[in-house]
């Protein structure tokens, strides 16, 4: 297990602000404030909040230095920092089967191989915790602070199955470690990685039946299929879902969602995109994802994806002269983006989607947010015709980063194949690329 300790230390110092008239700049480090070492942005949102603030700070040059600071009461620093946690990111005590971390390969940055199971990381970007290492004085601040919501990867509710799929006997106790959130005043959304002969069908029943009947302190519950790379010759022995298996899950799940928005006014339960494209099915329309609470746990990205294609308005005149441009995009994805581009007319536009086989965590991974620079490099240079031009998956990057999984640069993409390559985040970057690559 690796942890990742961390410290206080500046990434970026907006203009106008207090922290640019104090001259902070990048890399330097906040040591202490108010005389205190802050463990975390939640500790320093709040040691910020007075109007007089004394900061201790390790400038880039080795020497240390103290600031008064006069503001107005609740007034910004103007500081972003490198991480949101300045002690030690909390590991996952947990060996979870299908633990996605423990399917990489060697030789990837140091960060892709950390388990967190944090409950600050949950709070303040929706990282799923287990609530396995949570402590009395995790759950006193977690109250004080009133730290809602959190997201917790549930599993399941059969507390004997969860310490088995978990290996850890505390990991049993999640329905009285729920009850303990909820006693804080907390609510969460709910995960369930569903794993084959496991978690699903009657125990995937139990589970629902469980936390729904926690509503309103739970808000929502997604279910996502286990994600299985070539990189498992040491773990546990686990298949994935077939198209079949898929359509299955879909009925079972369509039964409480349509009892929940009875009920509830909302669906509350949400399946992964991957279930219903793999077996072939629509997706729900956007109004029974209820906001979308759990989007960046990939459910619901495709109907967005969909629902902001066909509102991007077609305007363009075309080309005057033939362009030919490659969208890059996961197995998976390509069953959505292609026909939308071929019911894209445009004059001398001419569009192809490549859909890149993973062969860098194994072609069971379909999705596009895991692609690697090196794989789309292999298959593109494999293509014959001509190519003006290469749209790459904005998704498949690092957040904050322009790189891919395997440090290949969007650049390095361009190089390989000499030719242009831009980025498209969503559906109106890549609408809007099509439309204006010149």
């Amino acid at each position: 297990m690796r942890k990742l300790a961390l410290k206080a230390v500046v990434a970026q110092v907006q203009q106008g602000s207090i922290a640019e008239e104090l001259e902070l700049v990048s890399g330097d480090i906040i040591l202490k404030v108010n005389g205190e070492v802050v463990q975390d942005i939640i500790d320093l949102s709040f040691a910020l909040a007075d109007e007089t603030v004394t900061l201790d700070v390790a400038k880039k040059s080795g020497e240390i230095v103290t600031f008064e600071v006069e503001k107005d009461f609740d007034e910004t620093l103007g500081i972003e920092f490198e991480n949101a946690v300045f002690d030690q990111v909390r590991s996952c005590a947990n060996q979870c089967i299908f633990c996605f971390v423990d399917q990489m390969p060697l030789g990837m940055r140091e960060s892709l191989y950390v388990k967190d199971d944090d409950y600050r990381l949950s709070f303040l970007y929706g990282n799923f915790i287990t609530l396995s290492n949570l402590g009395t004085k995790d759950h006193d601040r977690i109250r004080r602070l009133h730290l809602s919501p959190l997201y917790v990867s549930i599993h399941t509710t059969n507390g004997a199955l969860r310490a088995q799929m978990l290996n850890n006997k505390k990991s049993a106790h999640i329905m009285e470690q729920l009850q303990e959130l909820i006693a804080c005043g907390v609510d969460f959304h709910g995960q369930i990685v569903l794993c084959p002969t496991f978690n699903d069908g009657e125990q995937l029943e139990k589970t629902f039946e469980d936390i729904y009947r926690l509503v309103p302190a739970a808000l929502s519950l997604a279910i996502v299929p286990v994600g299985l790379t070539k990189h498992r010759g040491h773990c546990f022995d686990l298949k994935g879902f077939a198209p079949m298996d898929c359509a299955e899950i879909i009925d079972q799940v369509t039964v409480w969602q349509q009892r929940c928005r009875s009920e509830q006014g909302k669906t509350f339960v949400y399946l992964a995109d991957e279930f219903y494209v793999a077996a072939g099915r629509s997706l729900p329309p956007a109004e029974e994802y209820d906001g979308f609470p759990q989007l960046e746990n990939g459910i619901g990205l495709v109907r967005c994806f969909i629902d902001e294609w066909q509102q991007c308005p077609v305007s363009s005149a075309g080309y005057t002269e033939s362009i030919h441009l490659d969208v890059v995009c996961g197995v998976s994805s390509a069953k959505i983006i292609a026909p939308l581009v071929a019911k894209l007319v445009v004059k001398n536009l001419h569009v192809r989607v490549v859909p890149v086989e993973n062969t860098f965590f194994g072609t069971h991974i379909t999705v596009t947010g895991l692609l690697t620079g090196q794989d789309i490099i292999n298959q593109l240079q494999k293509l014959d015709g001509p190519r003006d031009g290469i749209i790459l998956p904005g998704i498949a990057l690092r957040k904050g980063e322009n790189v891919f999984l395997d440090n290949t640069t969007p650049t390095e993409v361009g190089q390989k194949l000499a030719v242009k390559v831009q980025t498209a985040d969503f559906a109106k970057d890549l609408v809007s690329l099509l439309l204006n690559w010149r």
